[in-house]
């Protein structure tokens, strides 16, 4: 039987980010550094697929320190951690690896530079997601206030509306953002923001992406982890940009072929911790079912690429 035509506009920039890609390398490097089992405390990157792979390879995921014994390395993940964490580890002479990603180191500086300087913190982030977690516990405990909506914002208790800075979890919709923004800036006019957005340059490219082919796609796909707040945000960007049927699937046998009858474009984009692999998985499943034709659409070339620290980079 003759496969209907398809036509598959394949999004780039899309997957993996280079603080995905600095923390998996961190995993990989440790594990032959110092053999396994290497601890890592919360899931290193939001991808069920990858920390599979990394399980496999001898990487124990655990969720509080306290699980991890005292003679083995342990890594934090890239979403950062609060203050104590790193504390507690030094106090128990632990060898380990900080993997946060570098844009979020730099929103931990920022948030205590400005607590230094005398200005309580409010966070634009999701409650409970482990980057938001690790941001407020920069400082002590109450000192940070977290607005999730620009409802939020309207009912916020501060100490002085004129002594207030903002940071933002990196990983949030730039939409969305802008409209807090406005809202903490239209009620305390003294707020004083980050020198540059705090929303990575991966979020952004991302979410641009979808944008340009979420209005000429049937439907959109984006590969990723229900727990991955930039994954998550890219299905919100699509059904805003007024694409009809925009779902997160982790891997291709999660697609609703069903919904999708009838269809002749579909847009596929990817999450920064979704691996290519499972994009390419994604399209065959496609070719199974269409005659498919793929038509890329680049709005933005990445080039950035972070180090690993230097404790990897010595021999054991």
């Amino acid at each position: 039987m003759k496969k209907p035509p398809l036509t598959l506009y394949l999004a780039a920039p899309r997957g993996f980010c280079a603080g995905v890609d600095r923390a998996i390398k961190i995993v990989e490097m440790a594990l032959q550094k110092w053999g396994p089992p290497v601890y890592v405390r919360h899931e290193i990157v939001h991808n069920k697929f990858v920390v599979d792979g990394l399980r496999a390879k001898g990487a124990v995921f655990v969720e509080e320190l306290q699980e991890c014994p005292d003679d083995r390395p342990v890594i934090f993940s890239a979403h950062g951690v609060p203050k104590s964490v790193p504390a507690e580890a030094a106090q128990r002479e632990m060898i380990y690896v900080d993997a946060t990603c570098p844009l979020v180191s730099k929103v931990h500086v920022e948030a205590q530079r400005h607590a230094d300087a005398g200005l309580q913190m409010i966070m634009i982030g999701h409650k409970g997601h482990p980057e938001t977690v690790g941001t407020m516990g920069q400082l002590p405990e109450g000192d940070v206030l977290l607005v999730e909506t620009v409802d939020d914002v309207a009912t916020v208790q501060v100490r002085d509306p004129q002594k207030l800075a903002f940071v933002t979890q990196t990983t949030l919709s730039v939409d969305d953002t802008k409209d807090i923004i406005a809202a903490l800036q239209a009620r305390f006019p003294a707020i004083v923001g980050p020198h540059k957005e705090d929303i990575c340059y991966a979020t952004t490219n991302r979410q641009e992406a979808v944008k340009s082919v979420a209005p000429k796609a049937d439907a959109l796909l984006v590969v990723g982890a229900p727990n991955s707040s930039n994954s998550r945000r890219l299905v919100e960007v699509a059904s805003r940009e007024g694409c009809q049927y925009a779902q997160l699937v982790q891997r291709a046998t999660e697609i609703d072929w069903r919904a999708l009858e009838g269809i002749s474009t579909v847009a596929v984009t990817a999450g920064a911790s979704a691996p290519e692999v499972l994009v390419n998985e994604v399209i065959e499943a496609f070719s199974a079912h269409y005659d498919v034709t793929v038509e890329p659409v680049e709005t933005a070339i990445e080039n950035v690429e972070f180090k690993v620290p230097r404790v990897l980079r010595q021999p054991a």
